[in-house]
């Protein structure tokens, strides 16, 4: 957005023959310290006028040309429309507020020949890169879009980038002019009792508060209630193909505590979708136990701790802890725990096992990650201190290995677990945290003290002795030394997810994962680091990192999930063909149910 002048002011004109002097007021007298009103030189253009300042638009086109460069995920024609308007009408701020500072500091400004040669050769230089851009883009789209396993682009995409970035790029640049105006009339109304410079600073100041006031207090609350008002309703339908148990080893069925219809849309999915102890003896050869799921949802229970609390009962209720293992899942923010991440387990144990989860929220991962931080934290806290607590109290040769599981969200919820001091005097087995957010504070530490030489993506951390990386080849094994034995946790990541990889610092600095033979396998070869922009596509990245095929972005697949469980969760005697083995009758069995739901 601009909020700089996007005009230079005129020369004075010379003044005409004087006047006889009037007296002055008293209100004269008063203001005679104060400039005249911001606006010297000609009118600044109104929110919708057709008239630009020539470097913005410079500004706007080298900004432009830099968003067709490609970055993590591939971009459609709608979504590139998108990025290239918001990144140009960026540049065209930028390049107002330079001017505006270089008139401030009284620098040098060219006139009359030497500015229309000046602006013709820069003219010329950003026409040639953008030629050179548009040519590419499609290339380097298809690159990426091969990665991916995509169809490739067409360039018949082009009409619908530039009808897109036209349409975003006109109205940001309305609404830039929109909060210059009022950052305007702000400092003229200051500048009655100060002076001039002193009240536009303070004005601007002032103003700015209130604008981010109102956007991250009003604004934002309004939408987080409306958002949650919203998708609450949604929350009492149901997915396709879901049908209520009758087993009474889940949630909801024959003698539970929680009601069927309690569970929340994500509940019911993932105890209807149980695997069948018929299905997983297909694999096992025979003797398998029908698997424990118990789930919480939001509407069971009044506060966190009597959600814990009915969890544990659940487990109790169902002997879980009479079973292997148990696997304490962190939800995402609708309480949706992934059938990729959780099918598996039941399977390389035959079923001996149980599977908890607690909603904590109605929103969808795209705001919850950004509105559910404290409450995930506090939800997983205290389910695992509920479970934990009574765990200790068994038999340490007779009670069921405990594990951790968390997505996205659910990671950053699953980290403040391993934090708790309780862990530290009576460990997990091991945990398994898949496409960790960019602010997950332990994530980052590991990360940025991982071992030199290692990558960014695939880093070693202490010789890989208690926690590792591995993305969509399992690269578990690649360290040598002991893993464990006592705890075993493990990231799961992709190199081309936006959420992961985001970071404030990509608007200045190019990020170590994009070093030349430090990239991963799903990063283009062709994605540049540019100041500011890689930031907004990486954010775009993030945004859309849902979407992407599976296997790559924020969509992890069923072989990388049972490849990584296989590590974590060192069952004695297992083997690399058992892991091919469950990977590949879950895949049939969830395309089975994809085909299915798509039959109607």
């Amino acid at each position: 957005m601009s909020t700089a002048t996007e005009t230079a002011p005129e020369p004075a004109k010379p003044a005409k023959s004087a006047k006889p002097a009037k007296a002055k007021s008293a209100k004269s007298k008063r203001n005679a310290h104060a400039a005249p009103p911001l606006a010297s030189g000609k009118r600044p253009p109104r929110a919708f006028e057709r008239r630009y300042n020539h470097w913005g638009l410079a500004g706007a086109l080298l900004f432009f040309s830099l968003s067709l460069a490609p970055s993590l995920m591939p971009r459609g024609g709608v979504a590139q429309g998108l990025v290239s308007g918001i990144t140009a009408v960026i540049g065209y701020g930028l390049a107002c507020a330079a001017v505006a500072l270089w008139h401030y500091l009284h620098g040098p400004v060219p006139h009359g020949t030497a500015r229309r040669w000046i602006l013709r050769i820069v003219g010329a230089a950003l026409g040639v890169w953008l030629g050179v851009a548009v040519w590419m883009f499609v290339g380097w789209q298809n690159d990426t879009r091969e990665i991916f396993g995509l169809e490739p682009l067409s360039p018949t995409v082009w009409p619908v980038i530039i009808l897109v970035g036209l349409l975003v790029g006109w109205l940001l640049l309305a609404m830039g002019r929109g909060f210059r105006t009022l950052f305007r009339k702000a400092a003229n109304l200051v500048s009655r009792w100060l002076p001039r410079r002193l009240a536009v600073t303070l004005s601007s100041i002032l103003t700015l508060l209130i604008i981010w006031g109102l956007l991250s207090g009003a604004v934002i609350d309004a939408f987080f209630g409306a958002a949650n008002a919203i998708f609450s309703t949604r929350d009492s339908g149901d997915k396709p193909l879901v049908v209520e148990t009758t087993s009474r080893l889940h949630s909801g069925g024959p003698g539970s505590l929680v009601k069927w219809d309690e569970l929340g849309r994500q509940g019911r999915d993932f105890i209807s979708r149980t695997p069948l102890a018929e299905d997983i003896n297909e694999v096992s050869g025979g003797g398998a136990l029908e698997p424990i799921r118990v789930y919480v949802g939001l509407k069971s229970a009044d506060d966190v701790q009597g959600r814990a609390d009915l969890l544990l009962a659940e487990l109790k209720r169902t002997g879980a802890f009479d079973r292997k293992a148990i696997i304490i899942g962190s939800t995402t923010g609708t309480g949706w725990l992934d059938p990729n991440a959780v099918d598996p387990v039941d399977f390389m144990y035959n079923g001996d096992n149980a599977i908890a989860g607690v909603q904590y929220s109605y929103l969808p991962s795209w705001i919850s990650l950004f509105a559910d931080q404290e409450i995930v934290q506090e939800t997983s806290q205290t389910v695992f201190s509920t479970i934990h607590d009574y765990w200790v109290t068994l038999p340490e040769d007779d009670r069921p290995q405990l594990f951790l599981f968390g997505l996205s969200l659910g990671s950053f919820g699953a980290e403040s677990v391993l934090t708790n001091v309780n862990v530290l005097n009576a460990p997990v087995d091991g945990g398994l945290l898949t496409g960790p957010p960019f602010f997950n504070p332990l994530h980052t530490m590991l990360t940025d003290n991982r071992e030199p030489g290692t990558p960014e993506w695939n880093p070693t951390y202490g010789d890989g002795r208690t926690v590792r990386f591995t993305a969509q080849d399992d690269l578990l094994d690649r360290n040598t030394g002991t893993w464990g034995p006592t705890t075993r946790l493990a990231y799961l990541q992709h190199g081309s997810d936006g959420v992961v990889w985001f970071s404030p610092s990509l608007l200045y600095r190019s990020p170590d994962w994009l070093k030349e033979g430090e990239r991963a396998p799903d990063v283009s070869d062709e994605m540049t680091w540019y100041p500011v922009v890689t930031m907004w596509q990486v954010a775009m990245d993030l945004a859309g990192a849902g979407g992407a095929p599976s296997g790559f972005g924020h969509e992890y697949a069923v072989h990388d999930y049972t490849a990584a469980w296989a590590g974590v969760l060192n069952i004695p005697g297992w083997t690399d063909a058992q892991t091919e083995a469950v990977a590949a009758k879950v895949q049939a069995d969830h395309d089975a149910f994809d085909a299915a739901i798509e039959e109607g």
